[in-house]
């Protein structure tokens, strides 16, 4: 086999996407969507799953038995595992993260560590300064699960200033600069991805 179908042949980058929203209709799942869009055009190499936590019970240590977990939470930390890297849409609530991300977080954290030693970038949209204190607190729960985030660039998007950035009736991103933007971060994190677990 030539060396063209040989590199030709290389495996995508697995991206597991996580929001911190459940909300149907939230923006910040609207950049998620926008990211996946991206990577079947726009970025080469990455394929990107949405990876659900509505269902995740509230963590409780009582609920696991004998080593193992319920089932959403064992099929959960399954796909956390088997992820390359992550992308995280976080909203900012009440300064900090959303409760449902902080449980995904802990309950894929329980040993063994399903994050550990993996890329990871995030995305926020909201108002005044579009989630980036919500990001700042995530940073620091990543450094204790050995997460390593992309430093550069950094997304925060102001939903509510003018013009429109996402379809009010669907939620979907429609500013181009915002999708720019959010083709950097796809870079930065498969890079950052392929640094950390080079592929032959």
């Amino acid at each position: 086999m030539s060396l063209t179908g040989v590199v030709g042949a290389a495996a995508p980058v697995n991206v597991a996407a996580i929001c911190g929203s459940l909300r149907k209709g939230s923006y910040n799942r609207g950049l998620l969507r926008a990211a996946i869009e991206l990577s079947k055009g726009a970025v080469e190499g990455l394929q990107i799953e949405h990876v659900d936590i509505a269902a995740l019970p509230m963590l409780n240590t009582d609920l696991e038995k004998e080593g193992r977990f319920p089932v959403e939470v064992e099929a959960f930390r399954k796909k956390i595992l088997a992820a390359d890297c992550f992308l995280f849409a976080s909203p900012e609530y009440n300064f900090s993260v959303s409760a449902p991300m902080k449980n995904a977080l802990d309950w894929a954290s329980r040993p063994p560590n399903m994050w550990g030693g993996k890329a990871a970038a995030i995305v926020s949209a909201g108002g005044f300064l579009g989630g980036g204190r919500g990001q700042f607190h995530l940073r620091h729960i990543g450094v204790f699960l050995d997460l390593h985030f992309i430093n550069k660039p950094e997304f925060f998007l102001n939903a509510f200033l003018p013009p429109p950035k996402f379809n009010p009736d669907t939620g979907d991103l429609i500013d181009e600069d915002a999708k720019l933007r959010l083709k950097e971060i796809l870079l930065s994190l498969k890079a950052l991805t392929l640094q950390l677990k080079p592929r032959a």
